[in-house]
């Protein structure tokens, strides 16, 4: 993967949306603000002891989508008037990526619970169960008409 990947991925301004489905094939999306690229292929994700945990336990696939409104670009009370123009208006990547490991202990788990702790307070970082570390393997536009995701960003 391309170095502007890691730099776009790290560089994003709030909350990105990680989908991941268990073994039963039932889907579930959760709001997070923390992966981060540490090399072009590897992504780390702290998680909490929730669904998208145990999901990922039974099956190791997952999407993580960075969207963002392009400035300038048409509201969603406006959209009725143009709906291609509004989706049109969004920019991002999805970004595919099939976990390797995970750790709910060790110093990697404490480092970001300590970082953590500096932000949202000691009971916030206390709420981090596990570290994911994430191989990915595939990356698409937000909206795909065939440019590429580097076109999308």
């Amino acid at each position: 993967m391309p170095a502007n990947l890691m730099e776009y991925f790290n560089k994003m301004s709030g909350p990105g949306v990680l989908s991941t489905s268990g073994k039963d094939g039932r889907v579930d999306s959760a709001l997070f603000a923390s992966p981060h690229m540490t090399d072009e292929k590897t992504v780390i994700v702290s998680t909490a002891k929730n669904r998208t945990f145990a999901n990922l336990l039974e099956n190791p696939y997952a999407v993580f989508m960075i969207l963002e409104q392009c400035p300038g670009s048409q509201t969603a009370a406006e959209m009725p008037e143009d709906p291609e123009k509004y989706i049109m208006g969004w920019k991002g990547i999805r970004v595919y990526m099939k976990m390797k490991e995970h750790e709910t202990s060790g110093k990697m788990l404490e480092t970001i619970r300590s970082q953590v702790a500096e932000i949202v307070g000691e009971e916030g970082a206390m709420s981090i169960y596990a570290v994911l570390t994430f191989e990915v393997y595939e990356v698409r536009p937000l909206v795909d008409i065939g440019q590429g995701w580097e076109k999308s960003i």
